[in-house]
């Protein structure tokens, strides 16, 4: 009797080690990879991803914005008429300065087809009294200083200047209709020829 029972406690000890309890273990240990999940391509691709750009046909963002004079400027009040919204760089450099002259000079031509320019650019008010007094413009320069315009019409990108990255305005013009839509887009404008262009298609050229 006393060798059956040494039998029995012989036994015992074994159970603790079966492959059953092993098996446990190493399925525990294998669902440790699970922080992997965590990196996933598409919250990349979302984070990456340029915010909706304005296209022809969509309704033009609404905005307030002050005007050289310091006056608020609302685009909704320009309802009936073409407008043509144009955004440059900054005041007083050679490239904005062609530009805003070569609407100041097509002003009686724009008008007579019922088109209102509109120019905007992060430059102060101050700053837009400035360049229109010695450039003689006859028509509002906005000053969309917090930038949230140019966000909202996505002229705000990133740009290079002799290999070295920087946020900026892209050179934009956007026409829209008297009801509010947006017809045509012109991404970076070359200036020449630009005014005569969006005549044409004011005019349905």
């Amino acid at each position: 009797m006393k060798k059956k029972s040494a039998k029995k406690t012989a036994r015992k000890p074994a159970k603790k080690g079966t492959k059953k309890s092993v098996g446990k273990v190493a399925k525990k240990g294998a669902k440790k990879p699970a922080p992997k999940k965590k990196v996933s391509a598409p919250k990349k691709a979302v984070a990456k991803a340029p915010s909706e750009k304005i296209r022809a046909g969509m309704s033009a963002p609404a905005f307030n914005l002050p005007a050289d004079d310091g006056k608020t400027v609302a685009l909704e009040s320009f309802r009936g008429k073409h407008v043509v919204l144009y955004f440059y760089p900054k005041d007083m450099t050679p490239g904005c300065t062609v530009e805003a002259c070569d609407f100041r000079d097509n002003f009686n031509r724009l008008r007579s087809m019922n088109v209102q320019v509109l120019g905007v650019s992060k430059d102060s008010v101050a700053m837009h009294a400035k360049f229109k007094t010695k450039e003689g413009l006859n028509f509002p320069l906005l000053a969309d200083v917090d930038g949230k315009v140019c966000k909202a019409y996505g002229v705000w990108k990133e740009k290079s200047l002799y290999g070295r990255k920087y946020m900026g305005i892209e050179r934009m013009t956007f026409l829209i209709d008297p009801q509010g839509k947006v017809t045509r887009v012109w991404p970076k404008v070359k200036v020449a020829g630009h005014v005569d262009e969006i005549m044409g298609s004011v005019s349905g050229r």
